[in-house]
């Protein structure tokens, strides 16, 4: 089979990671220029903050060659383009004065991707949080929830004449667990749990408010959805008592472990905390957040869910329920040393749709790879094309069952700054030479345009 008739065929990135420009135009700074530019050497681990102390200042360039980039995303064929939008590029000090300049970027990036045929699906964050705000208290200070939406409207505004499709948060977990809690990126805090619970809520609160807005205030008709990942889990086997195990552990907050997918999806859809999650950590998770008036702030009605997937732990069904499969000895990896399980795409799309009754959009997926510029001037990636191939062919599978998954977001459309590993790591289906910012195609990139063209159908296998 090919995919839906309709199936939205893209690429992602973010701001942060591509766009440079750091100071530029008025763009005030963001936890990530003060993280990237703390050069202080930690005494354990011997490293500074982002490998090689690489920052994000100039990144792909791509506020500057927008226009080139755009039309290599058409040559590829992409139908659609995510991309996120930089908060302190419109309001420096993350509130207040608006920075014109930076809306005409976003404004010209727009146009160029409408007139090139490509649909922007726009993220309102992923997690460059203004200085200026974190300075305030960031999500500790329930003015948070104000500020976002400030910030959000002002976006919706300008854009909503043209652009349909929003997703308000992108990975929240990854922002809040690793750069609140574990203090392991940006804002790199070490918060206690309770704090962290409180940032929690008032993140949730404000991707609440923040979709009331865009639906009061969008120029057209358009499309709210949310995109956190998920406790990626696949059954090693398809037998029925291995899938039950593997939706089971999906979803199952009992332990005192916060990236379960239900403590960052349940409240937002169906708007209540996992009840084992608040019993696991009764002693520090406060009652206040649970005041329904709060919870019917953060749940409402959206569209899509995106879910980002790239690596998952094997499920085994056991007397207790479940047991997590040890991988095998020298199991198939990335360059990042993430497991290669194309199954996370056939099995959490469809666990995540029985439990959330939501369309499904795959808005991250991919793999990083010691990618170069070879002798004949071209950049060869057979391992990416067939961990996508593969990862495709797992996903049309949960379609043929009838899982509504209506697009697939590859990351990323181009080697960018990858956050805590600097430019040592390549997702792209473009090469980039960071130090000239001469962009090639890799062969995965003609790869994808003949996967886009035939819908699907020229997949290996399919």
């Amino acid at each position: 089979m090919s995919f839906p008739k309709n199936f939205l065929w893209g690429a992602a990135a973010a701001a942060y990671q591509i766009e440079g420009g750091a100071s530029e135009d008025g763009r005030g700074p963001s936890i990530w220029d003060v993280y990237c530019h703390d050069k202080t050497i930690d005494p354990k681990t011997g490293r500074s903050n982002i490998d090689n102390g690489d920052t994000g200042d100039i990144a792909c360039d791509h506020y500057h060659r927008y226009k080139e980039d755009v039309a290599l995303m058409k040559e590829i064929g992409l139908k659609a383009y995510r991309l996120s939008i930089s908060w302190t590029r419109i309001l420096p000090e993350g509130k207040g004065k608006i920075n014109e300049k930076g809306l005409e970027f976003y404004d010209n990036l727009v146009d160029e991707l409408l007139e090139a045929g490509i649909e922007p699906y726009i993220t309102l964050f992923h997690w460059d949080y203004p200085q200026a705000l974190m300075k305030l208290g960031g999500w500790s200070n329930p003015e948070s929830v104000d500020w976002f939406v400030e910030y959000v409207k002002i976006v919706i505004n300008r854009l909503s004449d043209r652009v349909t499709h929003w997703i308000t948060f992108n990975e929240p977990q990854c922002h809040i667990i690793i750069g609140h809690l574990l203090g392991e990126c940006a804002p790199k805090l070490k918060l206690t749990y309770e704090e962290v619970f409180q940032a929690m809520h008032h993140l949730f609160l404000a991707h609440g408010k923040a979709v009331q807005t865009i639906r009061k205030y969008t120029r057209k008709p358009c499309k709210v959805g949310y995109a956190p990942c998920a406790s990626d889990v696949y059954p090693v086997t398809d037998s029925e008592e291995d899938v039950e195990a593997a939706r089971k552990a999906a979803f199952d907050a009992s332990e005192r472990h916060l990236w379960n997918t239900s403590w960052w999806i349940d409240p937002v859809i169906l708007g209540k905390y996992p009840e084992e999650g608040v019993k696991a950590f009764a002693e520090h998770f406060p009652k206040a957040l649970l005041k329904k008036e709060d919870l019917e702030q953060i749940c409402q009605p959206l569209d899509f869910l995106g879910i980002n997937l790239y690596r998952g732990i094997g499920i085994r069904s056991s007397e207790e329920g479940y047991v997590r499969a040890d991988n095998k000895i020298g199991y198939d990896r990335t360059a990042f040393k993430w497991p290669v399980t194309p199954k996370i795409l056939r099995y959490m799309p469809k666990f995540l749709y029985e439990r959330y009754k939501m369309p499904i959009i795959i808005t991250e997926n991919g793999l990083s790879m010691a990618d170069w510029v070879s002798l004949d001037g071209k950049v060869h990636d057979p391992q990416r094309i067939d961990f996508m191939n593969r990862y495709l062919l797992e996903l049309s599978k949960t379609i043929e069952e009838g899982i509504p998954v209506n697009g697939y977001f590859a990351w990323s459309i181009m080697d960018n700054f990858e956050w805590s590993q600097g430019y040592g790591e390549r997702f792209g289906l473009i090469h980039v030479d960071f130090e000239t910012q001469l962009r090639t195609l890799k062969d995965s990139a003609y790869w994808y345009h003949n996967i886009i063209t035939t819908n699907g159908e020229c997949l290996q296998g399919l």
